[in-house]
Formats: C-alpha cells, sequence, structure tokens
C-alpha cells in the first residue's frame, strides 16, 4: 500500500493541508495556541499567560513578560518539578517522557521533556516533509512508498519514577503511529530497535538487510556509514544498491553532511537525494522541503514559537554564554545572512529557550534558514570569529581539492608562546601530508572569514593539523559510552572535553 493513498486520522490530515501565509501571522498564531493552552499551569499562572493573551500586541508582551532561558536555568527553576511527577508545571499534565541529551560537549545529561502534543507535532512535521519529496524533480516516486531504515537510540528506555528516559530518536520510534507501522516501512522493527547494545543492535540490522526492500535511510551519519559498510562487507557487495535497489534518499541532521559525502558516496551504486531536516531533542524546527536548496523551511505552523537573538558581543560573551536581557526578534524581524541564536516556546513546556544552536535565514519569503553552528562551538580566541559554518566549508573545499574523505574533525584553541594557535584533528584513512593540509585549510579559512584572515597576521600565529584513522575518534565516542543513536563527536574541543581527548591520545601512543 503506498502511503499517499493511505486514509490519516482527521486531526493530522488537516494539520498537513494548513496553508503558509504570512510568517508573522503563522507565528502570533502559534503563540497563542501554546500560551491558551499553558495558561493555567504554574508557568503560565506565574508569567500573566491570560495577561498575554488579551494585550494587542501578544508577541511583544510575551517579550516583555517572560524571561529568556538556556537548559540550566530551566531546569533548575522548572523542569526539575516535572521529573518528580508533579503535573502541570510548564505544560499541562504530568511529563511521560525525557529525552537524555548531551549535545555534543556536556558531561552529564540533560533531561528535556516530550509530551504526546510534542510527539504528535514532530509527526505531522514529518509528514509535511514527505509530503514534500513528492515535489522533487527526476527521483524514483516508488522509492517512498518502501521501507525506511532508522537508525537511532534505544526504545528500551530508562524507567524512572514516574516517567520514561532516553534518546529522542527513541521515544520517537516508541511513538511511530499505528498508521505508519501497519504499513510495514518501519525498519528495523519494534525488536531489533529495542535493543540497547548498539554492537548487537548493529549485527542484527546487518543479519536482517536481506529481507527488507530500503528507500529511506536516517540517522548519524557516523554511525550510518558503518552500518552501510558492514552490510557491503557481510554479503561481499560492490555498493548497498545490489542490496537495495529502491534507496533513492537519505533523511539527515545534526550535523552538517559535506565531510560525509564522498564516503557516503563509495558505498552507493547510484546517486541518491540527501533531505536535512533539524530534528532537536526540543523539537522537529525546520527542514529541506525543495530540492537544490541549502535553506530548510521552519515550521512555522506547527506549535513552535521562533525568536532570535543577534550572536555578536552585544548579547552574548566570549565562551557563547547568552547575557542578560539579550535583544531578541521574532522572525518579521530578522535579516537575511546574519548569524542568530534561536530561542523556541513549544508545546513541551520550553519557554523563550535557547537551544544553542546558530541560524541564519537564507530566504525570507520561505522562511528558510541555515544551521551555522553552536553558540559554545565557535573558536575567538583573539576575534578570529570561526564558526562550525567556516570549518565544515574549509575543510569540504580543501578535501575535494586533495580528493580525500574527511569524516569527523574537531579543532582546539591552544597557546602559543605568548600567542594563540589552532589545533586541529582530522579523520581521514586516506593518505595526506598533515603540514601541507594545514596550509591549504588555512588558506581556505582565510578566503571565507575577513576576521580570521586579520588575526593570523597577528595573535594567531600557527596552524596545525594531526591525521588520524577515523576508528580513533569512534574509539573515544565508545570510551565514553557515546554510541550509535544520535551522539556526535564535538566539533570544537574546551575544558572538560579537551583534557578528555587528549589523555585518551596520549593513552593510546598518539
Amino acid at each position: 500500500m503506498a502511503i499517499f493513498d493511505l486514509k490519516l486520522p482527521k486531526s493530522i490530515a488537516k494539520a498537513l493541508n494548513l496553508p503558509v501565509s504570512d510568517p508573522r501571522r503563522q507565528q502570533i498564531k502559534v503563540l497563542k495556541k501554546l500560551l491558551r493552552k499553558a495558561r493555567f499551569t504554574q508557568f503560565g499562572q506565574l508569567y500573566k499567560f491570560d495577561e498575554i493573551l488579551l494585550s494587542r500586541h501578544p508577541g511583544k508582551r510575551f517579550q516583555q513578560l517572560v524571561p529568556t532561558y538556556d537548559y540550566s536555568k530551566l531546569y533548575n527553576e522548572w523542569w526539575y518539578k516535572t521529573l518528580e511527577g508533579i503535573p502541570d508545571v510548564c505544560w499541562p499534565g504530568v511529563i511521560k517522557y525525557f529525552a537524555l541529551s548531551s549535545g555534543t560537549s556536556e558531561a552529564a545529561s540533560k533531561y528535556i521533556p516530550i509530551t504526546k502534543d510534542l510527539i504528535r507535532s514532530n509527526t505531522i512535521t514529518s509528514l509535511k516533509q514527505l509530503v514534500s519529496l513528492t515535489r522533487y524533480d527526476h527521483i524514483p516516486k516508488r522509492s517512498i512508498g518502501k521501507g525506511w531504515l532508522m537508525l537511532g537510540g534505544s526504545t528500551q528506555l530508562q524507567k524512572g519514577p514516574t516517567y520514561y528516559a532516553g534518546d529522542l530518536s527513541g521515544i520517537q520510534q516508541k511513538n511511530i503511529p499505528f498508521w505508519f507501522m501497519g504499513l510495514g516501512m518501519y525498519k528495523p522493527g519494534k525488536k531489533i530497535a529495542k535493543e540497547k547494545d548498539w554492537s548487537k543492535k548493529l549485527e542484527e540490522v546487518v543479519e536482517n538487510a536481506p529481507n527488507w526492500d530500503i528507500g529511506f535511510i536516517l540517522g548519524v551519519p557516523a554511525w550510518l556509514q558503518l552500518c552501510l559498510e558492514k552490510i557491503i562487507e557481510r554479503y561481499k557487495l560492490n555498493n548497498i544498491h545490489e542490496m537495495w535497489p529502491n534507496l533513492a534518499f537519505y533523511v539527515h541532521g545534526g550535523v552538517a553532511m559535506e565531510p560525509y559525502k564522498k564516503g557516503f558516496e563509495k558505498l552507493m551504486g547510484k546517486p541518491i537525494t540527501y533531505v536535512e531536516t533539524y530534528l532537536a531533542s526540543e523539537g522537529f524546527l525546520a527542514y529541506q522541503s525543495r530540492q537544490e536548496t541549502r535553506g530548510m523551511q521552519l515550521a512555522v505552523n506547527n506549535n513552535i514559537f521562533f525568536e532570535f537573538v543577534p550572536f555578536d558581543e552585544h548579547n552574548f560573551d566570549s565562551e557563547g554564554n547568552m547575557l542578560e536581557d539579550p535583544e531578541v526578534l521574532m522572525i518579521h524581524e530578522i535579516d537575511m545572512d546574519k548569524d542568530y541564536a534561536i530561542l523556541i516556546s513549544t508545546n513541551a513546556g520550553a519557554w523563550r529557550y535557547a537551544i544553542g544552536d546558530t541560524v541564519r535565514l537564507v530566504d525570507k519569503e520561505r522562511s528558510e534558514i541555515v544551521i551555522t553552528g553552536r553558540t559554545k562551538h565557535f573558536l575567538s580566541l583573539v576575534g578570529e570569529h570561526l564558526s562550525v559554518d567556516n570549518m565544515n566549508k574549509a575543510l569540504e573545499m580543501a578535501a575535494s581539492e586533495l580528493n580525500i574523505s574527511i569524516p569527523e574533525f574537531t579543532v582546539a584553541g591552544v597557546p602559543h608562546g605568548n600567542f594563540f594557535a589552532h589545533e586541529w584533528y582530522i579523520a581521514t584513512d586516506d593518505a595526506v601530508d598533515a603540514t601541507a593540509f594545514a596550509v591549504l585549510l588555512d588558506d581556505k579559512i582565510k578566503g571565507l572569514n575577513d576576521d580570521y584572515e586579520v588575526e593570523r597576521k597577528h595573535a594567531l600565529k600557527a596552524v596545525t593539523v594531526h591525521v588520524l584513522p577515523e576508528q580513533t575518534f569512534m574509539d573515544f565516542m565508545n570510551s565514553k559510552g557515546k554510541v550509535g543513536g544520535q551522539h556526535k563527536f564535538p566539533r570544537v574541543l574546551k575544558g572538560k572535553v579537551m583534557e578528555e581527548w587528549k589523555a585518551f591520545l596520549q593513552k593510546k601512543g598518539i
């Protein structure tokens, strides 16, 4: 049965057909809906949601009355109560699920509330993206109705006193709609998805791979690439299309895909379409809705209210922490091609919450953005303002010029005499001279970033590169218990994580 022949629940069908009109109007409508639903919660009562709803300008009144939050502030003041089973704290009812998210640099796990309302919203945005794929040119439409291999966290969640906790991917898979399960499209299936041991899960996927007709693959690039390599090796294939001829789409998110593409191309027998998503633990924020575009369309009409803080020295300190009382803009107030930290308010009780990402608007009419990095994953030791976006692009250009694949990398700012240096660690199994690559990479970054070019003449005195096997990066993640699922390697090393990385390399004699 094709997915588009299926009769969807009326509420979801209606949501899928919502017209996309003026983004400002859509966002005010979303904000009012969220405020109405949460006005009798502890949070809503304290911050006068009723008063905001009666205001002529609810967006501005919301900004005046409700403070901005990062995770620590929101958890310490509010979310900790929800873990204790207290109802109606920031969202009506008891919170049954929590996504465990440590990002890429934090040592301790964060507990992000996940409600049934949020899961439903994520499902609707997923379906909107699926519908958008039918408008893509030159792709096999039959692949859309084939199997979806979702390589995420375990659906066997940790049980707390009043809740279950685990990877968002595991929670989302555990709550896959019955009508989607009924189509038989979901792989690897409930039994394998429950497996907590990543190695065992991978072996079971490899074992069952010949029984599936896969059209979509979904997951973090590093772990998905490893899975495909194991399938090809096990069954002595030349490429994955010999087993899955209908594989046409890779739905990815969380990290930039460019560094991984060369590695994936080696595993394919024909081109596939890469579809980017912006699915954070806190919600499904945006998705690529058009072919051959670099932007993702914000989900402006599906229970997420967006705000934007200019990512500059007026609003953030040198460590990437948001200052008190920052300048905050709504979607109709932001400019093209400027970096903003993103704040969200959602139907899971996140209010004016800074998720830690920076984005840039690339199409105002369509509300399309690109992710440019993390507020704390940038290097600016001396004013070079090197973003993850700069890093990804420079590495992509350098790797392309040398025809090598660099699936993982990280960089640290280190002292260099009385000045500073950037120390890069790149993963590649191809032959490359580290010194020559450092010169090439440095030149590419200079071409992308004027501030960096200036500082290379002054206080940023050196750029060094260490070339390591890809397995070294995976072994480090394994040593921290961050294997598979949604775990990603940090792009910038700072503080405790940098100390752990250097100790790890020293122990391995590198």
